[in-house]
């Protein structure tokens, strides 16, 4: 006896990604299609299957209990025809994605990435930029990095510390000069990025030190906060990593060192998915760590 033919494995593939994304529209850039074609699709399966996958108005779908057990067993599915056809790939040489913080990729990682090209010269290294939290469940690149904090959860991942974080207030060298005291860095212009909004208070905190309420100048990402800061614009707490090249060119200015946070930079990869070339980002990465120059520690004003 024949049994029922299964339904399109394009709507499948469809709906599995509109489910991971919980979004028609980041659903049809992910395809590479239009919003109505997702829709389609999603229609299309449901009438294949005689089960309601989604409800709710058009702008705000959800999925049924239906939808969302379907889309547990999709999703790892899908993941296991990627992981296969990698694997079939390998032959030729390895792409390994990895998502990075943007600023990160800037100012520490591309300036030491001929290292790990030239000792692995089989594997190739695409980044993406984003500060999203991970989520393997959703996420198909190899591995990523992330600042991790104490208190954070990484579901399904493998991390591997691979270097600490420190921050401080940073400025162009002129600005700097004339600020020698605490107050004098606490009334100049302050900058910061919306992707860490609280950083003067933190920063505040793991000085010792009470910070006076005062107008911040925020900037989308941390690497335009940067360039304000080179450009004279005012004094950004900034990591380290960030600014570490820009310090040791002369280009900004930190006189009053950089504190330890209880958070640290990390190699965030799938849980017990075994890849050589992963493997060997995630060493390189280790040892590029452990031999980059450490932070300045606080030396004069606040904190010293």
């Amino acid at each position: 006896m024949m049994g029922r033919a299964p339904p399109p494995l394009n709507a499948l593939r469809t709906f599995e990604v509109f489910a991971r994304h919980a979004s028609m529209t980041r659903a049809a850039a992910e395809l590479c299609v239009t919003h109505g074609a997702v829709s389609r699709q999603i229609s299309a399966l449901q009438a294949s299957l005689g089960v309601r996958l989604v409800s709710g108005p058009r702008h705000a779908l959800a999925l049924t209990e239906a939808g969302a057990q379907l889309a547990e067993q999709l999703t790892p599915a899908f993941g296991a025809i990627s992981q296969a056809v990698d694997d079939v790939r390998r032959a030729g040489g390895r792409e390994i994605e990895i998502s990075c913080l943007g600023t990160f990729a800037l100012k520490w990682l591309i300036p030491r990435l001929p290292g790990f090209v030239e000792a692995h010269p089989e594997v190739r290294v695409r980044l993406s930029e984003s500060y999203a939290p991970v989520d393997y469940r959703r996420d198909r690149f190899d591995g990523a990095i992330r600042i991790v904090e104490p208190d954070q959860l990484h579901l399904r991942t493998e991390s591997t510390r691979f270097m600490g974080q420190h921050q401080g207030p940073v400025g162009s060298p002129a600005l700097m000069a004339n600020l020698t005291t605490f107050e004098a860095v606490a009334a100049a212009p302050r900058l910061r990025s919306a992707t860490f909004r609280q950083a003067w208070s933190v920063w505040a905190d793991l000085a010792g030190l009470a910070l006076p309420t005062a107008a911040e100048r925020e900037f989308a990402h941390n690497h335009s906060l940067v360039e304000a800061a080179i450009s004279g614009m005012g004094v950004a707490i900034a990591p380290w990593a960030f600014v570490a090249p820009d310090v040791m060119a002369g280009r900004l200015a930190a006189p009053f060192g950089f504190v330890a946070r209880p958070s640290w930079f990390a190699f965030l990869r799938p849980e017990g998915r075994k890849d050589a070339a992963v493997d060997a980002f995630r060493d390189w990465l280790v040892a590029e760590g452990a031999c980059s120059p450490p932070a300045p520690i606080p030396s004069k004003g606040p904190g010293g």
